[in-house]
Formats: structure tokens, C-alpha cells, sequence
């Protein structure tokens, strides 16, 4: 490819833009990954700060999710100044070009927005040294999430 495309990362703040990360999500986790639908889409996105990477020409190239407060709880400890980071995904015409790191620490903005002190999620283990790389630290076992082996994984803010 030779030259970066240009994006801009934002929180998604209207219905399209909440539509385009459910596309992307659908397009990673539902199409390649075999995630059945029924569970991808949760009763958390309508409460969750979502974050959307969006190309120049308006095409959407990928997705987060920051839990906070009660929503967050379940995937936290209960600790209410931690977020949990989730739903994480970038577009396969994407992968490489940053995308996805900008969409973690949009995440993390969004976090300290909020007051929280820490962001935890649930790695798929094939991306454990991709979040490495961004300060997260793994604990706790190997665990299936959607037939898929995951590790939990904290990062203070």
C-alpha cells in the first residue's frame, strides 16, 4: 500500500455512527470469526461510550466500546474507576495501519473523561502482545468468550 490512509477517530455520537461500529463489528467478529449475532449485540451498547475510526471518504474502519459504572462492573471486580474496554475491531482492509491502537487509547480518553483510573478487557489470546505493546498487563486464566480463548488484561490510566 506504501501510503497511510487518513483517518479520524471520534466518539460516536449520532445513530449513523453507532450503525457504522455495529457494521465493522459485524464484518470482524459475526462474518470471520463465526461470533453468532444473538450475542455480539449486547443490552451494554446502549449505554457504552463507543469509538468509531472513520476513513477521508467517510468509510468506517473500526470500533471500541468503553463500559463505565454499573455496566462495567461484571467485567471489572466491581471496582467503579475501572472501565472495561471492549468490542474492539478494525476492518480487514485496515489492520496495519494504526487503527486499532488509536481506537484503544480513544477508549482511554474516554475513560479519564469519565473520572476512571484503570482500563480492563478481555483479550482475544492472539492480540495479548498487541495490548502488551499498549501497556496492558495480563492476569488471571485462559478463558472462552464466544467459543474463542481470551486472557483479562488491566492498564492504569
Amino acid at each position: 500500500m506504501g501510503v497511510r490512509a487518513a483517518y479520524t477517530v471520534r466518539v460516536a455520537e449520532d445513530p449513523a455512527d453507532r450503525e457504522a461500529c455495529f457494521a465493522v463489528r459485524k464484518e470482524v467478529f459475526v462474518a470471520e470469526q463465526g461470533v453468532p449475532e444473538d450475542i455480539e449485540y449486547d443490552a451494554y451498547d446502549a449505554v457504552a461510550v463507543h469509538v468509531l475510526a472513520v476513513r477521508e471518504d467517510g468509510l468506517p474502519l473500526g470500533t471500541g466500546r468503553l463500559l463505565h459504572g454499573e455496566a462495567a462492573a461484571g467485567k471489572t471486580g466491581g471496582d467503579p474507576e475501572v472501565g472495561s474496554l471492549g468490542r474492539l475491531a478494525v476492518s480487514r482492509a485496515a489492520r496495519g495501519l494504526g487503527v486499532g491502537a488509536a481506537l484503544v487509547r480513544a477508549v482511554e480518553d474516554a475513560a479519564r473523561a469519565r473520572g476512571l483510573t484503570a482500563v480492563d478487557l478481555h483479550a482475544q489470546t492472539h492480540a495479548l502482545g498487541f495490548y502488551a505493546r499498549l501497556g496492558y498487563e495480563a492476569y488471571g486464566p485462559e478463558f472462552p468468550d464466544a467459543g474463542i480463548p481470551h486472557r483479562a488484561m488491566r492498564r492504569s490510566l
